[in-house]
């Protein structure tokens, strides 16, 4: 796999090729998974599937959508990392310091193999699972799209009537739809009555234009083979991609009837679901998430979505934001 360029800012943007370094942990010991479910609450086992399902989240990422307050989520999440529940890292960056990368655990996987009734080899889980993801030339790409969601998704707690009901990551996209699409991450935003189901494919500039276009009509064939209509939201990096991005992508777009919008980092660092999407037409004029859903009436939500016989409680979406809050131990 080629290494993904760093984008030009967010996260990832200042990463160096000496990918992490780790924390130690004072008290290394082996812990019993049944012992350890007396001490875990409903907000740290949905934080075990959270990472499970979308692979890494920083300490900010997991304090946005779950927590009152940094410090507050720093102190439960290092009592985790105690317990193996959590693995961590945190990138060597060119200039100050990164924060802290959470991804699963040993005694999390364990725990999560449990509650599914599987081997913890059926999980998937290896012991390398953190430094892959710490060395991972897509490390920069892949925490761009949970930085991107995790702020629609804490929508909600500002304004409870907003913010992302679903959120499927890569890898379960690809398990449902990857025979015709491989978005990077399937999304439903909801603000009162408007419902915009979107597919979102995160732009790092690796991609040439031309292979950029050609992904459309894996899009519009999914459409045409499902009789559903997500939306399509690319994010770039920078405005001028993204203007390259339209002016090369417009013709097509409306060619095979696809509803697509774009917008870039240089607009939606603290608040995507304000008015910084574009819709693919001409005079496309930028707009909230929210006017998309209600410029495009037609827009439904992907196939594919309700459980089946296939389905483990590992397969089935993770509610993106934590049960109502409880007291941690």
């Amino acid at each position: 796999m080629p290494s993904l360029p760093r984008p030009a800012s967010g996260p990832g943007s200042r990463y160096t090729a000496r990918a992490a370094t780790t924390r130690t942990r004072t008290a290394q010991r082996h812990t019993d998974v049944a012992a350890l479910t007396r001490r875990l609450t409903h907000r740290d086992l949905w934080l075990v599937r959270m990472l499970h399902e979308h692979r890494v989240l920083t300490t900010h990422q997991i304090a946005r959508l779950a927590y009152t307050s940094l410090r507050s989520a720093q102190r439960r999440l290092r009592t985790l990392h105690q317990h193996t529940v959590l693995d961590s890292f945190r990138p060597l960056t060119q200039t100050g310091s990164a924060p802290e990368h959470y991804t699963l655990g040993p005694a999390g996987a364990a725990l999560l193999a449990a509650h599914g009734g599987l081997d913890l080899s059926a999980l998937g889980w290896r012991p390398t699972h953190t430094g892959r993801i710490a060395y991972s030339p897509s490390l920069g790409h892949d925490l761009g799209v949970n930085e991107l969601l995790t702020h629609l998704a804490a929508r909600a707690h500002t304004s409870p009537n907003a913010g992302l009901p679903l959120w499927l990551s890569e890898r379960s996209a690809a398990r449902r739809w990857s025979d015709i699409i491989r978005p990077d991450a399937y999304a439903h935003w909801r603000d009162e009555d408007r419902l915009l189901p979107f597919f979102l494919e995160y732009d790092t500039g690796s991609q040439s234009l031309s292979r950029v276009e050609a992904k459309l009509a894996g899009y519009a064939a999914f459409t045409t083979a499902t009789s559903t209509r997500p939306a399509l939201l690319i994010h770039t990096r920078t405005q001028s991609r993204d203007q390259a991005l339209r002016h090369h992508l417009a013709s097509a777009a409306t060619e095979l009837d696809l509803k697509v919008a774009t917008s870039s980092a240089d607009f939606t660092t603290t608040n995507p679901w304000g008015p910084w999407w574009a819709p693919l037409q001409p005079e496309g004029r930028r707009t909230t998430l929210t006017r998309l859903a209600a410029q495009w009436p037609d827009l439904s939500p992907a196939s594919g979505l309700d459980p089946t016989d296939a389905d483990t409680a590992l397969t089935l979406p993770v509610p993106p934001l934590p049960p109502a809050p409880d007291t941690a131990p």
